[in-house]
This record gives structure tokens, C-alpha cells and sequence, in this order.
């Protein structure tokens, strides 16, 4: 099936979101082979284990089989998904200059989300204590902190949205300027309104970013990976089948806590499924944080 991707371009993400599995497998390669050859082969995939990632390597390798992975090592992973990782050739492993308990040392705990974890990071900052209050409150020309979170300026701990920085995005920069590969990635329009309006920015090839990346994915809907999996009867990390795991990111994270199962969260299954995790999360200190923000995590 030949895909004419300037038809594909102008077609809206939700008509595209709608395709069937097929059509969008058959773009998604189209778009691997624009962005591959413009890249001069200099590409690589991002490969963090997880099962759109886990997607996006056979769907690349499928096309262009000799493409390097790339694994960043942040050292808040699973452990099923470190050895998950392990079962795939020709994968580099990267690593952050920065472990994660000095990131929460000097920057603080990644909560809430990271829009409003770095308002409030910037905020703090200011020295202006009228400015400060406007930037809280909502005054002037400022939007001010959603109400139901403003309690967090006050809270007796630092709060960030540098993690992801420090432990994903720098060493996926620095192979970057030590390779000059560009990555495909395996993000969805569907995960955000952010990603949603990255697409809408940028489309599935995003040539005109700093550096150039491809997200051959991104018009792909969470069920689609699965039956991508499925259809290409894929191994995929165990720890999917854990009871109440439903992401593999960073473990010690609370970016979205707030949509998860209020019977179980993310917290509490890790207790159950990881005691040995949960106990070195709490001696980070993440009991008091989780106490202050009121989510529950006995």
C-alpha cells in the first residue's frame, strides 16, 4: 500500500486517531522512511522498555532492522523492565550525570504535574514579593496557580518538574551531540493535551525542532499498541502483568497521581507489588510529601 503522506498531512488527527490498525502501521513506516532518509540514516530509536516503546523498536526495525536503541538508565526503573531491556540487541545504554536522590536533594519532588510543578518552582523564585503573590493568586496580568493546588506553594519540601530533564532528556541530548543521531520516538497525541498540541505544531516528522525527531506513532491510540502487539505476538515487560501497574516511567514519580484508581494508587501498589522500592521511596522522603498533598499511600 503506497501512502501519499501530503494527503496524509492534511488529513485532521482525528480522522487519522480513527484509522484502522493496518492504515496506521502503513503510514507510520512512510514516515520512518521520510525521516530515516532525510536524516541520512542517522537515527536511532528511544527505547525505555515500556510497551509503546516496545512498539515503536519493531515497527523501526521493521523497516530499517539494523537501527540502534537507546536506553536511559535512570535508576528508578523497575527492575523487570531493566531486564526486559537486556533481551534486545544493539541497544546503548546512557546514563543521567545526576543520580535521583540528589535531584530531589537540590530540586525538590516531581508532583501534581509537571506544568504545575514548575509554576510553582518558578514562582518561589521570584524575589518580588508582590509579583510573587500576583503569580499565586492570580492578579493582573497573571493566571495564577489553579485553586485547588495554591497550598502547595506552601509546602515545607522543594517541588520540581526537572526530573524528566535531568534523568531522560540531557542524556538523550548528549549522545545526541556525541552521535548526531536523531530519534524516533514513541509519544501519542492522545497522552496529553501538550503532546496533542505537538502534533498540531509539528505533525508526526518534527524536522523543524531543535533537534529534528520523528514520532511515527503519535496519531496512534493506547489500544492500537496493543493490538500491535498482539498482532505481531510482541514480548512485552512483564511488569504490565503486575496488579495495578499500568505505566513503567520513573517509579518514584507523582506527576498525574491525581487520575490514579483512588482505591489503589501508584503508591500503594508499589507497597504491595515492590516492598523493597516502596521502602526506599519513604526513606527519600516521600511519605511526608504524600501525607501533605493528602494521597494516601498505606
Amino acid at each position: 500500500m503506497s501512502v501519499d503522506l501530503d494527503i496524509v498531512r492534511k488529513m485532521t488527527l482525528e480522522q487519522r486517531q480513527a484509522l484502522d490498525l493496518d492504515t496506521k502501521i502503513e503510514i507510520a513506516k512512510a514516515q520512518i522512511k521520510q525521516f530515516y532518509e532525510r536524516m541520512d540514516g542517522k537515527v536511532y530509536v528511544a527505547f525505555s522498555g515500556g510497551k509503546d516503546s516496545t512498539a515503536l523498536i519493531h515497527l523501526v526495525r521493521s523497516v530499517y532492522p539494523d537501527v540502534v536503541g537507546v536506553f536511559s538508565n535512570t535508576g528508578v526503573e523497575y527492575p523487570e523492565l531493566k531486564q526486559f531491556v537486556k533481551k534486545f540487541d544493539n541497544i546503548d545504554i546512557i546514563k543521567p550525570k545526576m543520580p535521583y536522590p540528589k535531584i530531589l536533594k537540590e530540586y525538590g519532588f516531581p508532583v501534581i504535574s509537571k506544568e504545575v510543578a514548575g509554576q510553582i518552582e518558578t514562582i518561589r523564585n521570584i524575589s518580588s514579593s508582590k509579583t510573587k503573590n500576583a503569580k499565586i493568586f492570580g492578579k493582573g496580568n497573571y493566571g495564577g496557580l489553579p485553586k485547588k493546588y495554591r497550598f502547595l506553594y506552601f509546602a515545607p519540601f522543594k517541588i520540581t518538574n526537572k526530573c524528566c530533564q535531568i534523568l531522560k532528556k540531557d542524556p538523550f541530548h548528549d549522545y545526541h551531540k556525541e552521535t548526531g543521531r536523531c530519534p524516533f520516538v514513541g509519544v501519542m497525541a492522545s497522552e496529553s493535551i501538550k503532546r496533542k498540541e505537538s502534533w498540531h505544531k509539528h505533525r508526526c516528522n518534527a524536522f523543524d525542532m531543535d533537534i529534528p525527531q520523528s514520532r511515527p506513532m503519535m496519531t496512534w491510540l493506547e489500544q492500537d499498541v496493543w493490538a500491535y502487539i498482539k498482532k505481531f505476538n510482541l514480548e512485552y515487560c512483564s511488569v504490565y502483568d503486575t496488579n495495578g501497574i499500568t505505566r513503567t516511567g520513573c517509579v518514584f514519580c507523582a506527576f498525574g497521581i491525581m487520575h490514579d484508581n483512588p482505591n489503589r494508587n501508584r503508591f500503594q501498589a508499589l507497597k504491595e507489588t515492590h516492598p523493597g522500592l516502596y521502602k526506599a521511596c519513604m526513606n527519600m522522603g516521600w511519605g511526608d510529601v504524600l501525607d501533605f498533598i493528602g494521597i494516601p499511600k498505606e
